[in-house]
C-alpha cells in the first residue's frame, strides 16, 4: 500500500519490481491513491486497487469490497498517514509490515504487526526499499519500467523529433500551504536564455493547473521559445515527455523521481527540503543543494540537529539558489553528455 504521492509511488514501484525480479510468480496486488493510478497503469502484472481520496468514507468501503474473499502472505503498508493508515484493518493479511516506531507516523504501529528495521539518515526510496529487504528480498539493479502507450510516446516526439538537445522545466511543486520550494520566475528565465543561446536547447514548460503553475508557464514562455504545455498534459504524457528528454529542471517535487525512474537525468532545485532523503536519487551531482544553508540562517541550527526530514518553511529560503550555480550545472552536464 502506498497511496501517494507521484515521486513516492515511483519509489514503491522500484521496490515492487525488486520483489518480482526475487520471486517473479509473486502474485501482486497495490492499494494506490486515484492520480498516481494514472500513472502506474497499464502494468500487466500488478492488480490496483484504487483508492479516491474525494469520495471521504465511500472510498474505504470501495477498497473493502475490492479486497473481499482476498488472501495475502504479507502487506506492505509503505504509507503512514491517518488516511492509509485507516486502511490497513481491511488488508486480509497476517503480516502487516510498517514502518520502525519512529517513522510510523499518525501512529501506524498500532495497525501493523511487524516493523521495518529503524534507520537514520536514509533516503526515501532507501526507506521504502527496507520493506522488500524486510521479507528477505536480495538486493538487485533497480528498475521501474513504466509502461508508455504508443499516443504518449508519439505526444513526446512532437517535442523531441530533431537534433536539439530537449529540455523539461517544471519550475513549481504542488500547492500546500507553508510548502516554500518554488524558485523565483525571473531566475527560470535566466535559465531558459542560457539552455537556448548556449545549447540551441529546446524547452518544454510542464505543470499543473493551479494559477500559481499557470503564470510561471505563460511568463516564461513570453519572452523564450519555450513552449508552455502547463496544465496541458496527462502523467503519461508527462511521463513521455521526460522519458525523450535529455535535462529536467525542476524543484522538490513528483517530477524529480519521475526522471528518476525514466532514466532521465536531473538538476533538482532544494533548499527547503533534504535533497538527502528526497532528492533525485540518482542525480546527486547535478543537484543544487542549499538546504544546509537555509538551515542555518532560518532555523539557526545545522543539518545535524533537525530531524531528518525538517522542512525550512520561508518563503525566502529557495532564493539561496543562485542563477550562477544553476547555469554551471547546465554547463557541467552539457560537457560531459558531449564527452
Amino acid at each position: 500500500m502506498r497511496l501517494s504521492a507521484i515521486g513516492d509511488t515511483c519509489h514503491a514501484l522500484a521496490v515492487i519490481r525488486r520483489l518480482q525480479d526475487n520471486w517473479p510468480g509473486a502474485r501482486i496486488t497495490w492499494i494506490i491513491g486515484k492520480t498516481e493510478a494514472s500513472l502506474m497503469s497499464g502494468i500487466p502484472d500488478i492488480e490496483f486497487i484504487v483508492f479516491d481520496k474525494s469520495l471521504g468514507l465511500r472510498a474505504y468501503r470501495d477498497v473493502r469490497a475490492q479486497l473481499r474473499g482476498k488472501r495475502f502472505d504479507v502487506a506492505l503498508c509503505m504509507h503512514a498517514s491517518l488516511r492509509a493508515n485507516l486502511l490497513i484493518p481491511s488488508i486480509p493479511a497476517a503480516i502487516r509490515l510498517g514502518f520502525d516506531k519512529t517513522r510510523a507516523k499518525d501512529y501506524q504501529w498500532l495497525f501493523t504487526n511487524r516493523r521495518i528495521d529503524a534507520a537514520l539518515g536514509e533516503h526515501a526510496m532507501e526507506a521504502m526499499m527496507s520493506f522488500a529487504t524486510s521479507i528477505g528480498a536480495e538486493e538487485r539493479p533497480l528498475r521501474w519500467d513504466i509502461p508508455l502507450a504508443a499516443e504518449d510516446r508519439d505526444f513526446a516526439r512532437r517535442f523531441a523529433d530533431d537534433d536539439r538537445p530537449l529540455v523539461v522545466i517544471s519550475p513549481c511543486s504542488s500547492q500546500r500551504a507553508r510548502n516554500y520550494r518554488n524558485w523565483d520566475v525571473q531566475n527560470y528565465a535566466a535559465a531558459v536564455e542560457h539552455l537556448e543561446s548556449q545549447f540551441d536547447a529546446r524547452i518544454v514548460l510542464t505543470g499543473g493547473p493551479s494559477d500559481l503553475e499557470r503564470e510561471y508557464g505563460a511568463a516564461l514562455a513570453a519572452d523564450s521559445d519555450a513552449e508552455n504545455l502547463v496544465a496541458q498534459t496527462t502523467l503519461k504524457q508527462l511521463a513521455a515527455l521526460i522519458a525523450s528528454a535529455d535535462l529536467v529542471i525542476c524543484p522538490d517535487s513528483g517530477p524529480v523521481h519521475m526522471a528518476t525512474a525514466l532514466g532521465t537525468p536531473v538538476i533538482g532545485l532544494y533548499a527547503t527540503s533534504n535533497p538527502d532523503r528526497t532528492g533525485p536519487y540518482n542525480s546527486a551531482k547535478l543537484t543544487i543543494n542549499r538546504y544546509p544553508d537555509a538551515i542555518h540562517r532560518y532555523l539557526d541550527k545545522n543539518v545535524a540537529d533537525v530531524a531528518w526530514g525538517e522542512r525550512v518553511r520561508d518563503p525566502e529560503a529557495m532564493g539561496l539558489i543562485t542563477v550562477a550555480e544553476v547555469l554551471h550545472n547546465i554547463d557541467i552536464f552539457f560537457e560531459e553528455r558531449d564527452n
